[in-house]
């Protein structure tokens, strides 16, 4: 059966769709069969991110509606052989799909996959509630930013009402410049106002930015060997946390945060 995970925030624009596609694009490399859902019904986008958005045929209304099997709506990623997308639904009414209808469908892809991510829509109305009730682990994203880490506290006391296996950190979009200046919130902070252990953290990285819009991604990178370390940390419960902070240390450190600042 799939570990179901939830990725979630509260808040728009922390980056949940992209930790989503990177972490599902990794899994799949590590050789794990994983499906990613979009739960957000009319503003979806990880088609988008996933560069699969013409080859949609059916979508999970169609699935929840019985107008097609549960594998017709599936995508396969040209890429990863071990990666699907199960596309959201492409309709004006948030209501439309129930919170049991959407769990009906993730139970059904269970027995399939190793991994079910579920990508969680931002606010915390019936679109959140449809995607956490489906899941039995959540993994919530904050930015260094205070008003990201007060809504993620607000999610997280709604999450205790939620029969979860887990919870745990991603501190995303870290400039290890602005850290070590002290012009962001310390990952230590963030744990330490939210008291829920760490999973990962994401150096900003405008190459993951860029061609995550344009449906690829990054090899190489500083993001993309964040996302690996998240992705071991994940399947093996290790706690290994990127260093955003180590290309700005020392005397040629201090040179790129000084060239960074004037950028």
């Amino acid at each position: 059966m799939a570990r179901k995970i939830v990725i979630t925030s509260g808040k728009g624009g922390v980056g949940k769709t992209t930790v989503c596609a990177n972490l599902g694009v990794k899994l799949a490399n590590m050789g794990f069969r994983v499906v990613m859902l979009d739960a957000d019904i009319g503003l979806n986008n990880l088609d988008v991110v996933m560069g699969i958005e013409s080859k949609i045929v059916f979508d999970i209304s169609d699935v929840v509606s019985a107008k097609c099997r549960f594998k017709q709506a599936l995508i396969q990623d040209d890429r990863y052989p071990t990666l699907y997308i199960m596309p959201s639904a492409q309709i004006d009414c948030k209501n439309s799909i129930s919170g049991p209808q959407f769990k009906n469908v993730v139970d059904m892809l269970s027995p399939s996959f190793d991994y079910i991510l579920i990508d969680c829509p931002a606010g915390i109305e019936c679109g959140f509630h449809r995607a956490v009730f489906c899941a039995n682990e959540a993994l919530i994203i904050v930015t260094p930013h205070i008003s990201s880490v007060r809504d993620a506290d607000k999610v997280l006391s709604i999450l205790s009402s939620y029969n979860l296996h887990s919870k745990a950190l991603i501190v995303n979009r870290v400039r290890g410049d602005m850290l070590l200046s002290g012009e962001i919130i310390s990952v230590e902070k963030i744990i330490s106002l939210l008291r829920i252990p760490i999973m990962g953290v994401i150096p900003e990285d405008d190459a993951i930015s860029t061609l995550s819009s344009l449906g690829a991604f990054a090899y190489g990178t500083s993001g993309a060997k964040a996302f690996s370390i998240l992705s071991e940390n994940i399947h093996n419960g290790s706690k290994k946390i990127y260093d955003c902070t180590y290309k700005y240390r020392g005397i040629v450190g201090l040179i790129r945060r000084n060239i960074k600042k004037r950028v």
